[in-house]
């Protein structure tokens, strides 16, 4: 909120708006400038040191300095003022929106980049006390903002401690991973995707360690086709066990977490003054106690919670639906977060500060407030619009014939969409993207992939592992051989040096033996390195699998764009819930 909404001219440091009430011992926002506040009793400096002399200036002048204040000593005026104080300082050219934003927000965090640079100490150390924070070992990052790209996954639980939440959730449940989005924020800060992933997903959860009470290390054993919500909450798991298992699903690495509870979405969504929300019909549903008329509505705390939670109000009544309406609520969030409502009150922004850092455990990582500025200052800066959220493809469990209950990844757009996350490549129309996909270096590489293919039979290759699992080429030998006819493939075992990225090497008479093998493989065209010279005689060209390696038959390369229908909305679009 700048100075001039509050009638007056000059510029006001935020710190400059929190007094000590002395009734209550506790600090006030004061939103009249003007105003004064008794002096009796002591007052505290801006070094947290108490002072009780009668004589002191802040108690002449019937004020008390706060952390932060600007001392306005006698004779001193600062300055562009006058001596006598009736002057005013020279005014600052006024802050653009786009800055606004910029040192306003970054998520839920946004307002502890205020409290970083405005000197309210008091603040900094209230905020950073609220955070709850889990050692999640060599799971996560150290770092808050790895180089290059990097993935966030946040978990909403269904535990049900706190108030008002006694009728929701099992009951004695350590809470599970009910909601999970995997954040990945671009290598360029450009664009994110948020990529949700269903609780009732069946999937494999790796053998976890896990820190105790006592400091000791537990490593609880690995399941496989396990629903994927047990991989939090059940026989002890952590967080880092859901991490573990979204980095054997995707082949992400998860860098933080960020986990809440029912209370986060009450409490978040009440302190930037309600969520809108979109109904094409109205609903009245029991379960949830959702009820709300068709069109838009503003939802927030016990009505914010239903919305997220309903499963009979739309759709199928599945939890695959009940995750449109999450991220429609989630968008919204963002949008209102990063709104001149929220941006222009100091109120909201202290409480949406307060109530996330209270409702929000994080890991260790990321687990104090300067971190969690550092993280914010990044996330802040990438545009609703270049923000998308999607949604893991998936396809009923075959193993349960006619009754859907569950579902496993779909076995081709899973993947696809995995590999596009992996290569980094935006859903969003980001125009760097678009001027990358149109320049000349792109063309020559498809044209490689243009021409002739030899039949499988004909294709001569050696595999070499130079990056992949241990075993991997192996494993692709084998499938080239029993699936796919290349029979006159071979296993080269290790290459004399690792590669970033998986490269068929070839002659420039095997064009038609590469282009064939990539059409196999799924590989793109920058991974084809033709040679100069022709091969001789039975000289096989070489596959050497690099980390983007994950499994036989899926797609090495990232494909261009995401596969067809596939549940994704920006996050700057409103939809309304049907």
């Amino acid at each position: 909120m700048d100075a001039q909404s509050r009638g007056r001219a000059d510029e006001v440091d935020p710190a400059d708006q929190w007094v000590l009430n002395p009734e209550t011992g506790t600090y006030e926002l004061r939103l009249n400038p003007s105003g004064t506040q008794s002096n009796s009793g002591p007052s505290r400096s801006s070094t947290g040191r108490v002072s009780t002399r009668k004589n002191d200036q802040s108690e002449r002048s019937g004020r008390r300095e706060v952390p932060g204040q600007r001392n306005r000593r006698a004779g001193k005026a600062p300055a562009g003022e006058s001596p006598d104080g009736q002057g005013r300082r020279k005014r600052k050219p006024k802050a653009t929106r786009k800055k606004k934003v910029l040192l306003w927000t970054g998520g839920v965090m946004g307002f502890v980049l205020v409290v970083g640079s405005g000197g309210a100490y008091w603040l900094y150390q209230h905020f950073n006390g609220n955070i709850n924070t889990v050692d999640v070992g060599d799971a996560g990052s150290k770092s808050s903002v790895p180089d290059g790209a990097f993935n966030i996954l946040v978990i909403g639980t269904d535990k049900r401690t706190g108030a008002g939440n006694a009728g929701y959730g099992d009951a004695g449940s350590e809470g599970h991973a009910d909601t999970n989005i995997l954040f990945h924020v671009s290598a360029d800060r450009t664009n994110a995707t948020a990529m949700s992933i269903p609780r009732d997903m069946i999937t494999e959860i790796p053998a976890c360690p896990t820190k105790q009470k006592d400091g000791s290390t537990k490593t609880v054993p690995g399941e496989k086709n396990v629903r994927f919500n047990t991989s939090l909450g059940q026989e002890g798991r952590d967080p880092g066990c859901t991490m573990r298992t979204v980095k054997k699903l995707t082949g992400l690495t998860v860098d933080h977490f960020m986990m809440a509870d029912f209370n986060a979405v009450k409490q978040l969504s009440t302190a930037v003054g309600g969520v809108k929300v979109c109904l094409e019909k109205p609903v009245n549903d029991p379960k949830s106690h959702l009820k709300l008329p068709a069109g838009q509505s503003v939802v927030k705390g016990e009505q914010a919670l239903a919305f997220v939670r309903t499963r009979h109000s739309f759709g199928n009544e599945s939890d695959l639906d009940r995750i449109k309406q999450q991220q429609q609520f989630i968008g919204s969030m963002i949008r209102q977060m990063k709104s001149d409502d929220t941006l222009g009150s100091p109120t909201k922004m202290y409480g949406l500060a307060d109530a996330a850092t209270k409702a929000l455990t994080v890991d260790s990582g990321i687990g104090s407030i300067k971190k969690l500025t550092d993280l914010a200052q990044v996330l802040g800066k990438i545009d609703a619009k270049n923000i998308t959220f999607a949604t893991l493809p998936v396809i009923d469990n075959p193993a349960e014939g006619k009754n859907h209950i569950t579902v496993v990844p779909d076995p081709t757009k899973a993947d696809a969409l995995f590999a596009m996350m992996r290569a980094d490549t935006s859903l969003t129309e980001v125009k760097k993207k678009e001027a990358d996909a149109k320049s000349a270096a792109a063309a020559e590489e498809a044209a490689r992939l243009n021409g002739p293919r030899a039949k499988s039979s004909d294709v001569r290759v050696t595999v070499l592992n130079g990056g992949a699992a241990a075993g991997s080429a192996g494993v692709m030998v084998t499938w080239l051989q029993n699936q796919q006819g290349v029979l006159k493939s071979s296993n080269g075992s290790n290459a004399p040096q690792k590669v970033p990225a998986t490269v068929l090497t070839y002659a420039p008479n095997q064009a038609d033996q590469a282009r064939k093998l990539a059409d196999l493989l799924g590989l793109g065209a920058s991974a084809l390195k033709p040679g100069t010279k022709d091969a001789v005689g039975k000289e096989p060209m070489v596959l050497t699998l690099g980390p983007d390696f994950k499994q036989a038959g899926s797609p090495i390369a990232a494909p261009a764009k995401a596969p067809e229908g596939i549940q994704k909305v920006e996050a700057d679009k409103s939809v309304c819930a049907k």
